[in-house]
């Protein structure tokens, strides 16, 4: 650990410091370690090895942040990866943490700049609740777990390895008390600043019962006219909040060094727009490795390494949304809920079994790609490397049951919003309801459940899916035009009348192809009792 604590101090600090000179005296160790013979029965040659590879990963991170000072996510990457290393050094890896707060307020990020401080005070919380347990402070890292998951990487190692006070670490100011506080109220300050209440609220139950444990009426006095106000602020704000937009970025190319072939979920700031992120992107590493030598790829297809010329550096961007499960949806009922601590994200491609992205009815089927991030957003840092993909391959049939779902889903929002918005009501009811294009609902009953009009034809467990989604769009569409009757002012009632004429002929249309007769019904029941037989009870 000290030896740890003065390369940094010579890296950091020394005018006359030499790189190379310092890689050889690294080697120069590790050859003496691996040729001691008497210690190769032993575990200090790894315990070695462990601590010069962690030297010269700091090393090379330190030097390389020069390098990087105009590429912003590149340079918090290292100053991230810096900050792990620092694991087993409390002290340090708590100045690098605060380093990356400082980046991220210049950034004005300071959503990440509260993280920041949320993982210095799990830190702190940690190594106070081994020097003396106290019921007014957070039992350690645990603690700060509905702040953010992440938190739990400032887990302490074992009593064993380190002793606070003893070994010359957790000496600063931030490792007392009144550290703990200081820190608590910078992560709820910027928490405030972004607008991200909740957390603040979180982050201020830690924080209250040390103030009353001290007796601090004033500082409660304070945190509870801030909580009143961010309170109020949600309130106000019900449906209006946004948050920051997500790009999932992939790296193709040598140039690209470590970054090659490598993938990552990107959080810009609010309401940013696909070409804004092309235009950065490709300005910074054109002026890096050259203009002809940077190439954007502008679909979201799985790129072939092998098809791509190696002088060239290629970048794939790709607007991607948070994803849920159901169940997840149940436990995430606001929107702060469903952009705040997530590491799962979507996009889709449409593609045709032909080749071609786009076809017919019949031909559409879409790629779900579902992309695992290796830490929760929002994070230290404003990219987080994605470490796992799964896909999901829809027919057509099942692209179409979502599209339905989908448009359900909007006309109960438009019908139900309060106070309601006739603009919004009107222009969901057009795309339903009054839509002129060939893929429109009613096409798609067409396309997919014609052949059920015979009265014989027993449905697929797909068709009676989608036969029941048509019932509900349908139900949805009859709910939205009253909603609308009463909306409307009175140069409107031809719109409306108009409307209602559309909605007619679609169920007139709709209705043989979605009401079974009494055989195809009772096909459907055996179809579906054969389905539960063959399916295990889960207890």
């Amino acid at each position: 650990m000290q030896v740890t604590m003065s390369l940094s101090s010579l890296v950091g600090t020394s005018s006359s410091f030499s790189e190379q000179s310092l890689r050889r005296a690294l080697k120069t160790i590790l050859v003496y370690a691996e040729s001691d013979t008497d210690l190769q029965e032993t575990s200090f040659p790894e315990q070695v090895q462990d601590l010069l590879f962690n030297l010269h990963m700091i090393l090379s991170d330190t030097v390389k942040m020069k390098e990087y000072q105009e590429d912003p996510e590149m340079l918090l990457d290292l100053m991230h990866r810096i900050a792990k290393g620092y694991q087993n050094n409390p002290d340090l890896r708590l100045t690098w943490l605060e380093n990356m707060a400082k980046k991220h307020r210049e950034r004005a990020n300071h959503t990440e700049a509260a993280m920041c401080f949320v993982h210095s005070a799990a830190l702190v919380a940690e190594y106070l609740s081994m020097l003396e347990s106290q019921t007014h402070l957070p039992v350690g890292a645990v603690s700060f777990q509905k702040v953010t998951p992440n938190s739990l990487l400032e887990s302490a190692v074992s009593d064993d390895v380190l002793s606070p006070g003893e070994d010359g670490i957790c000496l600063g100011n931030h490792f007392t008390e009144s550290g703990l506080k200081v820190l608590l109220e910078e992560a709820a300050n910027s928490f405030q600043i972004s607008g991200m209440y909740e957390a603040m609220n979180e982050v201020y139950k830690i924080l209250i019962p040390i103030c009353e444990a001290n007796r601090d009426f004033q500082k409660l006095s304070k945190i509870h006219g801030i909580l009143q106000l961010a309170y109020n602020r949600i309130a106000q704000l019900q449906g209006k909040r946004v948050f920051g937009t997500y790009f999932r970025v992939g790296f193709y190319g040598a140039k690209f060094g470590d970054l090659d072939q490598q993938e990552f979920i990107y959080k810009e700031p609010t309401l940013t727009k696909l070409p804004e992120i092309f235009s950065r992107l490709q300005n910074f590493y054109a002026e890096r490795f050259g203009p002809d030598s940077v190439h954007i790829i502008k679909d979201s297809n799985i790129v072939d390494v092998n098809s791509l010329d190696p002088e060239k550096a290629y970048i794939q961007i790709t607007y991607v949304e948070p994803y849920f499960e159901n169940y997840e949806l149940r436990h995430r009922e606001t929107y702060f809920d469903r952009n705040f601590n997530i590491k799962r994200f979507i996009f889709a491609t449409p593609f045709t079994k032909n080749g071609k992205a786009h076809g017919e009815l019949h031909e559409q089927c879409k790629r779900k790609t579902i992309l695992t991030t290796a830490n929760h957003f929002p994070y230290v840092k404003t990219r987080i490397q994605v470490i796992n993909r799964q896909q999901i391959v829809l027919e057509p049939i099942e692209v179409a049951i979502e599209d339905i779902q989908k448009k359900t889903v909007e006309l109960a929002a438009a019908t139900n919003q309060e106070p309601a918005d006739p603009k919004i009501l009107q222009m969901v009811l057009q795309g339903c309801i009054g839509t002129t294009v060939n893929q429109g609902p009613m096409e798609m009953a067409a396309v997919f459940l014609s052949n059920l009009s015979d009265g014989v034809t027993i449905p697929t467990k797909h068709q009676n899916k989608l036969r029941l989604c048509f019932r509900e769009f349908s139900k949805r569409c009859a709910d939205a035009l009253k909603k609308n009757r009463n909306l409307i002012l009175s140069d409107q009632k031809d719109y409306q009348r108009e409307l209602e004429r559309n909605n007619e002929r679609f169920v007139e249309r709709l209705t043989p192809l979605i009401t079974l007769t009494p055989t195809q019904a009772q096909g459907v029941v055996k179809a579906n009792a054969a389905s539960n037989r063959g399916t295990p009870l889960k207890w």
